[in-house]
């Protein structure tokens, strides 16, 4: 697990899930499958990008929309998991990414029932 400096927990979480679905990726363009894989990519590596915008965030709703936006994305990205996994379109495992995605998830609904409870 790669470990960014100095930021917090779902920070960190999203952006090593991001590197893994990076390597994932490129497995699955290498067996031909496009549609899904970019789906994925982009739904899994916009996980922490808005993560990212939320600490920037100008106020808490600004805050708590942006990290929303984080959860529905984490959500997007099981889904297409699960795709791959029941489809076998490309026959592997996929466990490993589905628990740390509902982990991600997990995380992600704690902070916005948080945020939206303090804005």
């Amino acid at each position: 697990m790669v470990v960014m400096r100095s930021k917090n927990v779902i920070q960190n979480k999203s952006f090593s899930f991001a590197l893994s679905i990076i390597e994932l990726y490129k497995i699955l363009q290498q067996e031909r499958e496009f549609v899904i894989s970019k789906q994925l990519l982009r739904s899994a590596t916009s996980i922490g990008a808005n993560i990212e915008e939320a600490t920037a965030a100008q106020t808490k709703k600004d805050f708590a929309h942006k990290i929303s936006i984080s959860s529905k994305e984490a959500r997007e990205t099981r889904y297409w998991l699960w795709l791959l996994e029941k489809s076998q379109l490309v026959k592997g495992d996929y466990t490993s990414y589905l628990n740390d995605i509902t982990e991600i998830i997990r995380i992600l609904t704690s902070i916005v029932k948080t945020a939206q409870k303090n804005s």
